[in-house]
Formats: C-alpha cells, sequence, structure tokens
C-alpha cells in the first residue's frame, strides 16, 4: 500500500540542520495493523504526519497505492488524504464552530455523499459512540475525552483505506480506550490498514506489527503473533 525510501525530515537553522527523521526505509502492505512506538522524540508524529500526507518529507521517496507523492503540491496531497486516509488527531482538531454532529458529517461531505445517505451514516456513528445526547454540542462544551471520541468517530464515518491515529485513546479512560481499539480491530479485519502512534503497549497488543522508533530510525519492526484478545 505505501513504501518509503530513504525518507528524511529535518528542519534548518541556518546553515544547521536538526534531524527529526533520518533515512527511514518502511513497506507496509494492505490490511496490515502497525504500531509505531518510541520515546518523546524520536519522530513518530512527524513520521505519521508525512504518511498521512500532512507534512512533506525532506528527502526520500514515498509511494502511496503505486504513485510518487512526496513531490505532490499541497493541494493535491490534500486531495489524497481526503479521498483515502482518516486521522486521529492526539489534539482532537475539531472544528470550533462547528456541533458534534457537523464535525462528524464534514468527511461525508469532502466525499460528496449524499444528505439522506449521510444522516444515516451519521446517526449510526453518534449511536455506536454514545454520544447521540451530545450532536448538538460544541467542542468547548465536551470535556478532552469526549472531545477524543468526536475526533474517533470523524475518522473512521466514512471507513478509509488507511487509518492514522496519534495517541488514539490518550485522553479516555481504560473502557473507553478499549472500545475503541476494539473498533479499530474490527475496521482492520474489515480490511482497513491501520498505523497508529501510542505509548501504550496494550494499544500495540490489538496490531499485526510493531515498530520501535529512536533519534529518528527505526530500531526494530516486528510481527505480532496475534492481535490480542484483552
Amino acid at each position: 500500500m505505501l513504501q518509503l525510501t530513504d525518507i528524511e525530515r529535518y528542519y534548518r537553522n541556518g546553515l544547521r540542520k536538526t534531524w527529526v527523521l533520518n533515512r527511514v526505509n518502511l513497506n507496509i502492505k494492505e490490511g496490515e495493523f502497525v504500531t509505531i512506538m518510541g520515546p518523546s522524540g524520536a519522530g513518530k508524529s512527524t513520521l505519521l504526519n508525512i504518511l498521512g500526507l500532512l507534512e512533506a518529507p525532506s528527502g526520500g521517496n514515498y509511494e502511496f497505492l503505486g504513485e510518487r507523492v512526496d513531490k505532490l503540491s499541497e493541494k493535491k496531497r490534500s486531495e489524497l488524504h481526503k479521498a483515502y486516509m482518516g486521522f486521529v488527531f492526539q489534539a482532537y482538531h475539531l472544528i470550533d464552530d462547528l456541533t458534534v454532529y457537523e464535525n462528524i458529517e464534514t468527511p461525508l461531505l469532502y466525499r460528496g455523499i449524499g444528505k439522506k445517505e449521510r444522516k444515516s451514516m451519521v446517526a449510526e456513528i453518534l449511536d455506536r459512540f454514545n454520544i447521540v445526547a451530545k450532536q448538538d454540542l460544541f467542542p468547548d462544551q465536551l470535556s478532552g475525552g469526549q472531545q477524543q471520541l468526536v475526533g474517533v468517530a470523524r475518522a473512521v464515518i466514512s471507513k478509509p483505506r488507511l487509518l492514522l491515529a496519534d495517541e488514539p485513546t490518550g485522553n479516555l479512560h481504560t473502557k473507553q480506550g478499549d472500545q475503541i481499539m476494539e473498533l479499530f480491530r474490527e475496521l482492520n479485519k474489515d480490511g482497513v490498514t491501520i498505523i497508529q502512534v501510542t505509548h501504550s503497549e496494550r494499544n500495540a497488543a490489538y496490531g499485526t506489527r510493531k515498530i520501535e522508533l529512536l533519534d529518528g530510525n527505526i530500531q526494530e519492526d516486528q510481527y505480532l503473533e496475534s492481535a490480542s484478545a484483552l
């Protein structure tokens, strides 16, 4: 599904370069459930942003669905992202002046789904996440955990081919977190490729592969025998 070859990401400070990712090579097949782990500053979120076409690498090649995408314009990357990807952000990134309902509906609008079908899909996911009573509230009227649930609901509603998640359960209590991970596992069984960044070994156990990053380099890449039935 996607392949990174010698991907680099650095920031310039005068003549100096501060490296975030250093010649990362990675091949992820369709249908995998990959967890990226590592200490703070290892480059996890930067790697996820590059994979999600939200950030361009400084060097190297990135192929997504057989197309070279690292040299695409920001507009083209955005179009590909909207067409094929869902993203769960650590900082929620909900739209402040839209209600819960409208935030969740937004990806469906981008994909041109009709009003009747949108209404049915949003109603289903509101019920699935047990947030029907919150649908007319705005983000600043929600707790952090509730905002995270809305962010996850928005990311998965259109069943993207690739779901990327940055600490998807970071603001949830254990039961809510397990519900989200069970949902991810169901989506993965339905064919959705998932890449998550997490510090949680509990969350990593739901996946099929674990990658350890350190100082912008892949230190370990291992396949898990089976997803844990937690």
